[in-house]
């Protein structure tokens, strides 16, 4: 990393070549053929900007933690109308490489109902900062990108010869009200 922490798209880093005496700022801004090689690996349209910016702190003399923001631009197509979705994504970003962390679930611990820490991981011989920010880009990019106006699509799937399910039909009281008006003809 340079002395202002612009760190060039594909560099790794060896965390255990680090001085752990402070924190290491990065700053990572992808060419246009980075953000065309990542559109592409994650099924976008587009990557039009992209910046990921943080800083390895460590803690002790082994374990580091990164922290940082991801600032990108979008775009998708929409899952409608095909039209194109431009999406501005903001995410704030921590990971704690943990150089006693394993990935193997002991038996005895995994019965435990404990939500799992998805931020630690293992200590990495090497850390790939755009593979870092292309985990993120993915996880923040909408799933069911939508055009401005247009509707939420409902589908029936229904066997041949049946009535469709409705949307009033899946609401909790659908079956009260088709009781009560049952019970209702009854009295007439």
């Amino acid at each position: 990393m340079g002395h202002d922490g612009l760190t060039s798209w594909g560099t790794e880093l060896r965390l255990r070549d680090l001085s752990n005496a402070h924190a290491h700022p990065f700053r990572l801004i992808p060419t246009s053929e980075d953000m065309e090689v990542l559109a592409t690996a994650l099924g976008l349209s587009a990557v039009k900007k992209l910046r990921f910016e943080g800083k390895l702190t460590p803690i002790g003399k082994r374990d580091w933690q990164l922290t940082g923001t991801l600032g990108a631009t979008v775009v998708q197509p929409c899952v409608a109308t095909l039209a194109p979705v431009t999406t501005r994504i903001d995410t704030p970003l921590s990971r704690t490489y943990l150089a006693d962390h394993t990935d193997e679930i002991d038996v005895a611990d995994a019965e435990i109902e404990a939500p799992e820490d998805d931020t630690i991981e293992p200590l990495p011989a090497t850390l790939l900062l755009s593979l870092v920010a292309e985990e993120a880009l993915a996880l923040a990019a909408p799933d069911y990108p939508r055009a401005e106006g247009v509707e939420t699509v409902s589908a029936q799937i229904t066997e041949p010869g049946k009535a469709p399910l409705l949307d009033e039909d899946t609401k909790p009281f659908a079956s009260l009200k088709a009781l009560r008006d049952m019970l209702g003809k009854d009295d007439s």
